[in-house]
């Protein structure tokens, strides 16, 4: 299977990757749901170059992106004078795809009134231009996607119930970034190469205090908001270390990740207090004395919480990670109580 982007060890992104296994040999229908920013059109090109079409193309069309009047013609092609403006033939993107695949991003936003007609194509595999009375065979296998809950929007009636099911013969849901932090490391180091390479820049390292704010992020725009802050602090970069803003993060942490639970408010607070303390967790200025806690508790509160506690040896307080030489999820040593932050 091609890989692409397709980055991550957790459990969840293991089990989407097994679901594309399963999927691509097959021509059946797969609708890809998940937040904006999760990747969905990326899975959507893996399951396309791992299955029998992969020879043919991959046409993608963003169903939000065209106005109503004009995705008609943009997905089943219209003759010459069909409509003002319509001064030559124009193939839709249905026999553009033929013989391939056909993505349809944002699918929930399709108008109404052309629901019946993308079912028909799906049901019998052919097109009619507009204004032509003629119809064409293809062969294109559908895969759809969207970032809204498309069986709410059959019971209100915006979106078709006999299309939905059409669509949804093979579900595959993507879990947000926050459920699967364990990837964040992974994807960061991947983006850091990446746009180091781009931009003919030598990146070596990510500071681990950068990492671990990174990592506590609770990225509302998933692994896009990632890539653009990653790309950001690369263009910023004039050295060997990573070099992005903290304060930036910070703030989205602050705007991002609201307290809805007494573990949140817990978790937020000893977050906060190893900040304050520079990540000491022990002595008598430390993390654990702020919070009047002996250091084995916040040590275990740490770890029930999932704090990350990954360091290097380095320079004192100011640990990186280099790439070439840490695995991801390299147990923490600890030295002198100190925390990378």
């Amino acid at each position: 299977m091609a890989t692409f982007d397709l980055i991550g060890s957790s459990a969840k992104f293991r089990g989407v990757l097994d679901q594309i296994n399963m999927v691509a040999p097959v021509d059946s229908a797969v609708l890809v749901q998940g937040e904006t920013g999760t990747g969905k059109e990326v899975i959507a090109q893996a399951i396309h170059e791992a299955g029998p079409r992969r020879q043919s193309r991959f046409v993608a069309v963003n169903c939000a992106a065209i106005p109503g009047p004009l995705l008609e013609s943009e997905l089943f092609g219209h003759e010459r004078g069909a409509f003002t403006g319509a001064v030559a033939q124009t193939m839709g993107r249905f026999q553009a795809a033929d013989g391939g695949t056909l993505f349809l991003d944002e699918i929930g936003d399709l108008p109404l009134e052309l629901q019946p007609k993308l079912l028909r194509v799906l049901q019998e595999k052919q097109v009619e231009r507009l204004g032509s009375g003629r119809t064409l065979q293809v062969d294109v296998r559908v895969i759809a996607a969207t970032n809204q809950n498309l069986w709410r929007m059959v019971q209100e009636r915006k979106f078709r119930a006999d299309l939905y099911y059409r669509l949804n013969v093979f579900p595959i849901t993507l879990p947000p970034l926050r459920e699967r932090r364990c990837d964040i490391s992974l994807l960061a180091e991947h983006f850091v190469q990446k746009f180091a390479k781009q931009q003919c820049k030598s990146i070596k390292c990510v500071p681990d205090d950068v990492m671990e704010l990174l990592k506590g992020h609770d990225w509302p725009g998933n692994i896009r908001e990632l890539q653009n802050v990653i790309e950001r602090a690369v263009i910023m970069t004039t050295g060997s270390v990573l070099d992005l803003q903290m304060t930036d993060i910070r703030t989205k942490n602050a705007e991002s990740a609201p307290i809805r639970t007494l573990a949140d408010a817990e978790r937020a607070h000893i977050i906060a207090m190893l900040r304050e303390s520079n990540w000491v967790v022990g002595g008598r200025h430390g993390a654990a004395a702020q919070l009047g806690l002996p250091r084995t508790t916040l040590v275990a509160m740490m770890q029930r919480h999932r704090i990350a506690r990954e360091s290097l040896e380095g320079r004192a307080g100011h640990s990186e990670r280099q790439f070439a030489t840490l695995p991801s999820g390299q147990p923490y040593h600890q030295v002198e109580d100190r925390l990378p932050g």
